[in-house]
């Protein structure tokens, strides 16, 4: 009976404009949340650094990769290296990848300018940076062929590794560290 009682004309108009409220509120959040997204959008295609969600993940992301668009490589990686501690392993494979890139580009920007072994020593050390980055990447996303494609590419072009004790020495101390030399 108490419940018959409580499904009048008076509680029931009640509730549904509680009700009503409650879904207008919801609506007017989610249009909102909707602009907020297509300005970060349009930010993005205008090559800018988005306004909306300044912390969020995304608008992180896409600073450090603009940042790197314009040849700001050592802030982007900051940036980059950053956002590796956080987010899913598909992030943290894009934000890899984008590590990977900088150093790789990097590399060949480097090895074009001169010929001397100061500048081939830092070419190789930036692709070896790259190809590190590179495996990181595939270690949290196997999938990405990008980063197989880029790798490939570095590996190509680093050299061979050397062996001890070939090359500018030919001393074997280089080689047996622990064993004396001059005995029978």
């Amino acid at each position: 009976m108490k419940i018959i009682k409580l499904l009048n004309v008076k509680n029931i108009t009640v509730f549904l404009f509680i009700a009503a409220g409650y879904f207008i509120y919801l609506l007017s959040f989610s249009l909102f949340e909707i602009y907020q997204i297509d300005k970060f959008n349009a930010a993005l295609k205008k090559g800018d650094a988005p306004q909306q969600f300044e912390q969020g993940y995304e608008a992180r992301f896409s600073t450090a990769f603009q940042i790197a668009k314009k040849g700001h490589f050592k802030e982007a990686t900051i940036l980059f290296n950053n956002l590796s501690k956080e987010g899913t392993d598909d992030q943290k494979s894009a934000v890899y990848y984008n590590i990977g890139n900088i150093y790789f580009k990097r590399a060949l920007l480097v090895n074009g300018t001169s010929n001397s072994s100061t500048v081939r020593d830092e070419a190789e050390y930036l692709m070896r940076q790259a190809k590190k980055a590179y495996e990181q990447s595939l270690a949290f996303n196997n999938n990405h062929w990008d980063v197989k494609h880029n790798l490939d590419r570095v590996l190509t072009m680093l050299p061979s590794e050397p062996t001890p004790g070939i090359g500018d020495s030919d001393s074997p101390g280089l080689i047996m560290g622990n064993i004396p030399v001059g005995l029978p």
